[in-house]
């Protein structure tokens, strides 16, 4: 069994007919894993349109798992908050358009996952990176990104009150400044003066 006949790559048979050693597909056949029967799953489109719902549900586990994948493939260019602003941005990269504008608020969400899936403008598509059912996660902590920015007092339950502060225990530390912030590590330490005689430091 170590030594065996076969074809290389393209080489002329004469056993078939049409002289190929590489044989076509049979009709029908599907790479495991690969059927994807459910269009609008794969595409988030209803025949040539964008849909606007979720092709399953959306629960606290979804959102964060779009979070998690948000910030690690969206927020270098379109910033945590989802306002354009992103670390890559700030160092002059092309900045995209907020999620906050009224055109992407009342865009439907199943154009977000087109637009993960294909890309658009300078934006390439992370359909290799981003698994389906992640972009869909993400779409949809996008829209709890565009509505934890348009809220109002009127989304909140009957009887519960609206936190203006971070619960107790939880520090939010102060928005750090990418451009001149220094660090106890980028500062360099002062000199020190040498000691004078008798063992002493100068004044």
């Amino acid at each position: 069994m170590q030594n065996q006949p076969y074809y290389r790559p393209l080489r002329e048979s004469d056993f078939y007919a049409d002289k190929r050693s590489g044989r076509p597909l049979i009709t029908g056949t599907v790479a495991r894993d690969h059927l994807n029967a459910d269009t609008y799953f794969y595409t988030g489109k209803i025949g040539g349109n964008d849909g606007d719902y979720m092709p399953f549900p959306v629960t606290g586990d979804v959102l964060a798992r779009g979070q998690q994948r948000f910030d690690i493939y969206c927020s270098p260019c379109h910033g945590e908050a989802g306002d354009g602003n992103g670390m890559i941005v700030q160092r002059g990269y092309k900045h995209p358009p907020s999620y906050h504008n009224d055109r992407l608020r009342k865009a439907p969400i199943g154009y977000f996952f087109d637009v993960m899936t294909n890309g658009f403008g300078a934006m390439s598509d992370y359909a290799e990176q981003v698994p389906p059912k992640d972009r869909w996660a993400i779409a949809a902590y996008i829209r709890a990104l565009q509505l934890s920015q348009h809220a109002s007092p009127d989304d909140v339950s009957s009887g519960q009150q609206i936190a203006d502060a971070p619960p107790p225990g939880v520090i939010v530390p102060p928005a750090y400044d990418t451009q001149g912030a220094t660090t106890a590590a980028s500062t360099p330490p002062k000199p020190v003066a040498a000691p004078a005689e008798g063992g002493a430091h100068k004044p």
